[in-house]
């Protein structure tokens, strides 16, 4: 079951934060590809790191824009998929690689870092490989770093939120997609079926927006990042670098994925938005700029 979520949704019950708006294209070379993405705002740096892993990056953008009215916020599309480079071994070491490229490729010696989903599981590899490069990092409605990271739970939890005449289709296909066997017109089928289930009101979810996905860089990171979920557990008492950590109350994503994972590094803290599902800014709108802003002691 695939963690992140689609592009250019407006939130439920607030306003939109992907109103028009001044952004600068860049590209960067890694030297075993270019990444792409879009810089905006100013005011203390932000890169942000979108969820899947495998999934296009723009679904990301009214977090973004929501944080671009005080901060200098950048974004960019992991490999996988265009316009960045398709190409890739697709490993942890080499996703923080990656980041540390994009900082480069913007010339910023240091900045925070906000990643959702698979994002916010990224940040604490981030955390741990290139401290000197962090002002610290925020993690939202993340898989956690102990145990499991909550994965079982999520993907009981996402089943168990389809309605039942959809249900073995959708279990159907979410195992053939995790076998890497699905085709991608049963990948976008399978996330279509599972689409409401990221949200804390399914029955009022809205319609699934265009999507792309990259079947190479999702079943790569993801075997990877299991692999090393047990060193990454062992290690979250060694990050030094201030940590937030904020999760939706009513996310398919257990809460104590994240809260959890924040108990086990110095001096983290974690917020639970009680009325939000995994796309936490949708539901509560604000919270994502809040949540920075005590980061960084903003307010």
């Amino acid at each position: 079951m695939r963690g992140g979520g689609p592009d250019g949704m407006a939130p439920r019950g607030g306003r939109s934060y992907a109103a028009p708006m001044e952004r600068s294209v860049f590209r960067v070379d890694t030297g075993s590809g270019e990444l792409a993405g879009w810089v905006a705002g100013d005011g203390p740096r932000v890169l942000a790191i979108h969820g899947g892993p495998g999934m296009s990056f723009d679904y990301l953008d009214d977090a973004v824009v929501e944080l671009a009215a005080r901060y200098r916020v950048a974004t960019y599309q992991q490999r996988g998929l265009r316009p960045s480079t398709t190409d890739g071994v697709f490993t942890v070491a080499e996703a923080v690689a990656d980041i540390a490229a994009v900082l480069d490729g913007l010339r910023w010696d240091a900045a925070y870092l906000m990643g959702h989903s698979w994002g916010g599981h990224l940040v604490f590899h981030a955390a741990l490989g290139i401290p000197e490069r962090l002002l610290g990092v925020l993690s939202v409605d993340p898989l956690g770093a102990v145990g499991d990271g909550g994965m079982a739970a999520f993907g009981a939890e996402m089943a168990a939120r389809v309605p039942e005449r959809s249900r073995a289709r959708a279990e159907e296909l979410d195992a053939k997609d995790t076998a890497g066997t699905a085709t991608p017109e049963e990948s976008m089928e399978a996330l279509s079926l599972f689409w409401p289930s990221y949200f804390a009101v399914p029955s009022a979810a809205p319609p699934m927006p265009r999507m792309e996905l990259s079947q190479a860089a999702n079943l790569g990171l993801f075997a990877d990042l299991f692999a090393r979920l047990p060193e990454l557990e062992a290690s979250l008492p060694e990050i030094m670098i201030p940590v937030g950590v904020l999760v939706g109350g009513l996310s398919p994503m257990p809460p104590s994925a994240g809260t959890e994972t924040a108990a086990r590094i110095p001096d983290a803290w974690a917020h639970v938005e009680p009325q939000a599902g995994h796309f936490v800014w949708h539901e509560a709108p604000g919270s994502v700029m809040a949540g920075m802003g005590r980061l960084v002691g903003d307010f």
